[in-house]
């Protein structure tokens, strides 16, 4: 067996873009190198690490020169955490780079013709905009190559924080983050310091032991806080010890649960939240609208920046109040309640049954009568008996997560042919991929990127598309408040 050949070491690169992911790239003899984390400007060694056949993939060994773009990040944790990997670059080339990315993917996947791109919508807020975080706990915490290459003895430590990018076991110990509003990092250093101090395991992901598993922090505008803990097993008296101290310690915790999840996956979709003090929910508020929050609720995590989003989707749904209109992925229902005082009728369709329940209290919470909402899997329930029985829909509003709508669902859209299509995505790559299989019968006629998330290379676009036949024909029907399972 033949030695594997040794990759190359490239000298003195300048970078040049900003590509796929985030990450940044150059062209050395024609051919694209990308490495992570690095600003246009900067002159850099790179050795590949992975050669593939169109590109490579490459880490900085050494720095010649740094951009004159590069800031100071914010965050100590920066460069190992994967949370915020633009914190180097200045708020207006992210923004740049944002909207480069949106036409670059519209462009190379979709391959539709485009109208001229609005400017991206930036956000108010650079820091501090979201009002969801996720911790997990391990028994043993990610070392850096510093604390590797020190004398001093980390085997013992363990950590409360975010999962290392790509390796699902590790997690790295967070002492800041200023993603979310206090009292977010004091409740996550409290239940820290309380663990140490009584004793209480840290979960092992591979070996399934432990005691203290995950950590949901939830935050309404008005500062109002929800705090899930979630447990590997149940011990009550120090999960009750837990809990209790938290309640005491942080009054602004008006929502506090927990969750028995001994399975081996951390996803709370089929896990059950109980309540152990305080409300069921958080209530937020939008546009003069409330939107109940619980604990397993999807609500956009930029709120200020989410009323953008959602104005830029109702003016594009251009509705005169006698459409029906068809919210996919319609999560607790917030798109759907906020459109529906301009539409004759909005059906919203949603997996979850719990989150299709939060749906149907927003709409009775806000006194809004003509919306229905079934629970059930999408492709499965657009159906042409479904839309015979509801209406079809002259307007359909998609908001899939960011692996994007099943092809089945596509096929389901095209024959139902509504005269408008507003398409929400986080994913640029995968909403040009579904706008290419429904250029069949749809052109895109408006496109709007919106940053939701700030220091990361996430962007959120809105694409309009328009039924190339003229659709006759409204159904103006007024409904009732409706949750169905089919």
């Amino acid at each position: 067996m033949g030695r594997k050949k040794e990759l190359p070491l490239l000298e003195k690169v300048t970078i040049t873009d900003i590509g796929s992911e985030g990450n940044s790239l150059a062209r050395v003899n024609n051919q694209v190198v990308f490495v992570p984390m690095l600003v246009p400007g900067d002159v850099v060694d790179i050795k590949v690490v992975r050669k593939r056949k169109k590109y490579l993939e490459g880490r900085v060994v050494r720095f010649h020169n740094y951009s004159a773009d590069r800031i100071k990040p914010l965050c100590r944790h920066f460069g190992v955490c994967g949370g915020c990997k633009w914190q180097h670059l200045p708020y207006h080339l992210q923004l740049h780079y944002k909207e480069k990315q949106v036409v670059d993917n519209l462009t190379r996947i979709g391959k539709v013709e485009l109208p001229e791109i609005s400017p991206i919508i930036g956000s108010s807020e650079e820091y501090n905009y979201r009002n969801k975080l996720e911790y997990t706990f391990s028994d043993k915490r990610w070392l850096t190559k510093e604390e590797v290459s020190s004398d001093h003895d980390y085997e013992k430590e363990d950590a409360l924080g975010f999962h290392i990018p790509g390796l699902f076991d590790k997690v790295l110990d967070i002492r800041e983050c200023h993603l979310q509003p206090e009292p977010s990092n004091a409740i996550r250093d409290a239940v820290r310091k309380f663990a140490h101090k009584n004793c209480y395991r840290f979960f092992n992901l591979r070996q399934q032991s432990g005691f203290l598993r995950n950590l949901v922090i939830r935050n309404s505008m008005d500062g109002k806080v929800m705090v899930i803990v979630v447990f590997f097993h149940d011990e009550p008296e120090r999960r009750e010890a837990l809990l209790d101290h938290l309640a005491t310690e942080f009054p602004q915790i008006r929502s506090l649960f927990y969750v028995i999840n001994s399975k081996k996956n951390d996803s709370l979709a089929d896990q059950n939240p109980v309540l152990y003090k305080g409300e069921d929910h958080l209530v937020e508020e939008m546009n003069g609208l409330k939107f109940r929050i619980g604990p397993k609720s999807f609500y956009q995590t930029n709120t200020r920046q989410a009323l953008k989003l959602y104005s830029v989707a109702s003016e594009m749904a251009g509705l005169t109040g006698k459409e029906i209109v068809y919210d996919l992925y319609t999560g607790t229902g917030t798109i759907a309640n906020f459109i529906a005082s301009k539409a004759g009728k909005v059906i919203g369709i949603e997996y979850i049954e719990e989150v299709v329940r939060d749906a149907m209290a927003n709409s009775s919470m806000n006194n809004i009568r003509n919306t229905e909402f079934y629970a059930g899997d999408i492709k499965d329930i657009l159906s042409e008996e479904f839309m015979e029985k509801c209406g079809y829909p002259d307007v359909i509003i998609t908001d899939p997560p960011r692996v994007g709508m099943h092809e089945d669902v596509v096929k389901k859209i095209l024959t139902a042919a509504p005269q408008k299509i507003v398409y929400i995505s986080c994913n640029p790559s995968t909403q040009a991929r579904d706008i290419l299989l429904l250029s069949e019968k749809f052109n895109v006629n408006r496109v709007q990127p919106v940053d939701m998330f700030p220091q990361t290379h996430h962007v959120e676009n809105i694409v309009l598309l328009g039924n190339k036949e003229k659709v006759n024909g409204l159904h103006p029907v007024a409904g009732q408040n409706k949750l169905m399972y089919l």
